[in-house]
């Protein structure tokens, strides 16, 4: 597969910026597929469907993109602006969603209540996709809407396909637990050919079968048989075993066909990180740790505090991307305020801390940097595997300590366990530090976690498992017609 990468990557890849496939003067189709995406809310969700619309665009299929609104956070609009203007190519369909009371939604997190509304909303799609020309041959949606989208395209009759935004063995409990519900409640969930989940590794929303995000977790997850097929951002040299679990029928019978796709960093991500390549430009290689807990996760005042007296403690260098707020537009409060002046004017003298957007690509590939603390957010994970960044993995909430164990067993690097999800308890910066302290210490850990970066090259190389993948999936779309 032609991966985007950006200019801080090896090989980079010019963006194309070309019109998009004609019809011809005949009116007849023009020889490329017509593929139609359309993400749910949040960072996390949206990015790998902007990386996958590169990807399609550089292997010349038309590319539509049904942008939902309202948006939750500025870091949203931002990057669909910056993509919008690097790929006018790609055609923005924008669908406006019905309004909902939080009160009627069971939730209060703003994020999970737009793809409730996209949910509530889907009956209104019907007519937006009726009216794209030339006819998709494919409609790729997140896979927190699959219940709701996969009967309108069926109506359609529409080959449809979703994206899992996570790793392959969170897939294996979306795609498993809706038929087996009671094991929830058991000490640790057995799926057939998958090494057994902890209860305690579960997203606590999901330990609760009348909360929102059980009912679309279980719910979506059964569409798992019903799509055409599904792809996931991941590839063998990161989860072998659990790919051979799924692809090998082990884990659901009649599983719709599987196709790996690794979804990276663009050009059309970067952003002005001037100060930070500066600050990164004078340390000494893989000296550097790089600590963000990615566009969603604020960690308490306490905690973020304590992983700042860790970062001192631990004496190595470091990039900090503080967020205090789960949504970007409420960051109101200076580092003075969040730190405490004291506490700032140690950290200044030991690393650099940011609450502007940072570029996580471009600094986790840079040179200087040789480690990184992660909430284990599935685009962060996928990023270090890419960079063979070892990592110190710390999840906060929902997939991430599903994600935590991936990085684990495939020698990417540690896993905290005993630190709990966010908000159970303050983690000391003295533990913090150590950590830290273990991580860049290991010769062989950062061994290791290059080796899954050559890896993940291989995969999208000549002949590689993805790049293969990427290609089937497009020889099958313009078959669709």
């Amino acid at each position: 597969m032609e991966v985007c990468r950006g200019s801080s990557i090896t090989h980079p890849l010019r963006e194309i910026s070309a019109p998009p496939p004609a019809m011809s003067e005949t009116g007849d189709l023009p020889p490329y597929p017509h593929v139609v995406l359309l993400p749910s809310a949040g960072m996390g969700h949206l990015t790998p469907f902007l990386r996958l619309a590169v990807s399609l665009v550089q292997h010349n299929c038309l590319v539509t993109l049904i942008t939902t609104h309202p948006i939750v956070s500025q870091a949203e609009s931002d990057h669909l602006s910056r993509f919008f203007s690097a790929f006018p190519q790609v055609s923005q369909k924008q669908f406006h969603l019905l309004s909902i009371d939080a009160k009627t939604a069971d939730t209060s997190d703003p994020y999970w209540l737009l793809r409730e509304a996209l949910r509530r909303s889907v009956h209104l799609l019907s007519s937006l996709l009726s009216s794209l020309h030339p006819r998709p041959s494919a409609l790729v949606f997140d896979m927190l809407v699959a219940s709701s989208i996969t009967p309108v395209a069926a109506d359609l009759d529409l080959p449809n396909y979703m994206l899992f935004t996570s790793s392959a063995k969170m897939f294996s409990l979306f795609a498993y637990l809706p038929s087996n519900p009671d094991l929830a409640q058991s000490s640790e969930i057995r799926i057939p050919g998958i090494v057994p989940i902890p209860r305690s590794w579960i997203p606590p929303p999901l330990l609760n079968p009348d909360s929102l995000f059980s009912k679309i977790f279980m719910g979506d997850g059964k569409e798992v048989v019903n799509v055409k097929g599904v792809l996931i951002n991941t590839f063998e040299g990161l989860e072998s075993d659990t790919l051979d679990a799924l692809t090998g029928g082990k884990v659901v019978s009649g599983l719709s066909p599987l196709s790996t796709v690794q979804l990276l960093p663009c050009e059309f991500e970067r952003r002005e990180s001037g100060a930070q390549l500066e600050w990164l430009n004078e340390q000494e290689t893989e000296s550097v740790v790089f600590v963000s807990f990615g566009s969603r996760t604020a960690l308490s005042r306490d905690q973020i505090r304590e992983l700042g007296e860790g970062l001192v403690k631990s004496g190595y260098k470091f990039l900090w991307v503080l967020k205090d707020k789960i949504v970007d537009k409420e960051e109101e409060e200076s580092l003075d305020q969040v730190l405490g002046h004291e506490l700032l004017e140690k950290v200044k003298e030991k690393g650099l801390v940011v609450k502007e957007w940072a570029d996580q690509g471009e600094i986790l590939s840079h040179k200087a940097v040789g480690g990184f603390v992660s909430h284990c957010g599935w685009n962060s994970v996928a990023e270090s595997a890419w960079t063979g960044v070892r990592m110190l993995a710390w999840p906060q909430h929902g997939d991430q300590k599903i994600n935590a164990d991936v990085v684990e067993r495939s020698g990417l690097g540690l896993w905290v366990k005993d630190w709990g999800w966010s908000g159970e308890e303050v983690v000391k910066g003295d533990d913090i530090a150590e950590r830290i302290k273990e991580m860049m210490g290991s010769e062989q850990l950062k061994l290791q976690a290059k080796r899954v970066g050559e890896e993940a090259r291989k995969a999208v190389g000549a002949g590689g498992s993805c790049e293969n993948a990427l290609k089937l999936l497009i020889r099958e779309w313009k078959n669709n017609w």
